[in-house]
C-alpha cells in the first residue's frame, strides 16, 4: 500500500486517480515478489493462497482487501493538488555523540512559505483518544529528526489511517521535541543498561497472546537464548537509493 501511494505521485497530476492508484497496487505486489519472494510467500500464506494458485489469482486476492483502502485515501486526500517534497524520505540525524536516529518518512509536505507537514499512512484504523499521544511518538520522533536536520520545527503532523478513514493531526513545539529528545536518550540508556547487565526484563499485556516469542520469555515460563557477547554485535549499514531519499551526512 504505501509503495501504491508513493508512486502515485509520479503519474501526472490528471492521472492520479482510484482507478490508476489501484494499478499501481498491482504493480506493487509484482515487484514485491520478484525483490522479496520470502514476504510475498508469507502474505500468501497469511491469505490462505494455495502455492500453485495462478499468479493472476494469486494478484487478485492480495489486491482485493488493500483495494478500499484506495477509496479511504481517496476520501481523505485529494492527490492531484498535493506535490510532495519528499517521499519514502530516508533520514538519519546525529542528535549526540556517537548516536544517530535513523527512519524513513512516508511523505513531507512542504507549502510555498516553507511550512513542513510530516505525513505517515496507517492501514489500521486509528487509536483510541486513550493511546493517541502514543501512537503520534512516532511523529515526534520523525520531526525531532527533521528538525535536528534541517533547522526547521515542522508545522504540522499527520497519521492518515486508512482503515478508518480518519486523520490525526499535531502540531509540535520546540518544548515537544525537546522532550522526545530526551525519552530516546533514556530509552538509549536503559537498553545499554540491560545490554551490559545481562537483564531485558519483560513487560507483559495483552500483546503477549498474540507474540511469537512468548515460550521463550521468562513472564511466561520460558528460557530466552544466551545473549552473544556484547562486543560482537553489529550494526547493520543503512543506505538509501537517491531515487527514495537521502543521508544526512
Amino acid at each position: 500500500m504505501h509503495r501504491a501511494l508513493e508512486l502515485l505521485f509520479d503519474l501526472p497530476v490528471h492521472d492520479r486517480t482510484v482507478a490508476e492508484a489501484t494499478k499501481l497496487l498491482e504493480r506493487s505486489w509484482e515487484e514485491l515478489v520478484v525483490a522479496e519472494p520470502g514476504s510475498a510467500a508469507v502474505l500468501r500464506a497469511e491469505l490462505s493462497i494455495a502455492e500453485d494458485a495462478p499468479s493472476a489469482q494469486v494478484a487478485a486476492a492480495v489486491i482485493a482487501p488493500a483495494a478500499p483502502l484506495i477509496d479511504s485515501y481517496f476520501g481523505l486526500e485529494n492527490p492531484q493538488r498535493l506535490e510532495p517534497h519528499e517521499r519514502e524520505f530516508g533520514i538519519s540525524v546525529e542528535i549526540t555523540d556517537n548516536f544517530t536516529i535513523r527512519g524513513f518518512i512516508d511523505r513531507v509536505d512542504r507549502t510555498p512559505a516553507g511550512d513542513i507537514r510530516i505525513v505517515d499512512y496507517k492501514t489500521g484504523r486509528a487509536p483510541s483518544a486513550r493511546y493517541e499521544d502514543k501512537a503520534m511518538f512516532q511523529m515526534r520522533f520523525y520531526a525531532l529528526a527533521w528538525w535536528r536536520l534541517t533547522g526547521v520545527i515542522p508545522k504540522m503532523l499527520q497519521l492518515v489511517y486508512l482503515g478508518s478513514k480518519s486523520l490525526l493531526r499535531y502540531e509540535p513545539t520546540e518544548n515537544d521535541l525537546e522532550a522526545t529528545e530526551a525519552k530516546i536518550l533514556a530509552l538509549r540508556a536503559a537498553i545499554n543498561l540491560a545490554a551490559t547487565s545481562g537483564v531485558f526484563a519483560p513487560t507483559t499485556s495483552k500483546l503477549c497472546d498474540w507474540c511469537s516469542y512468548r515460550d521463550l520469555c521468562p513472564a511466561w515460563g520460558g528460557t530466552p537464548p544466551a545473549l552473544p557477547p556484547v562486543n560482537s554485535w553489529a550494526v547493520n549499514s543503512w543506505a538509501v537509493t537517491p531515487a527514495r531519499g537521502r543521508l544526512a551526512t
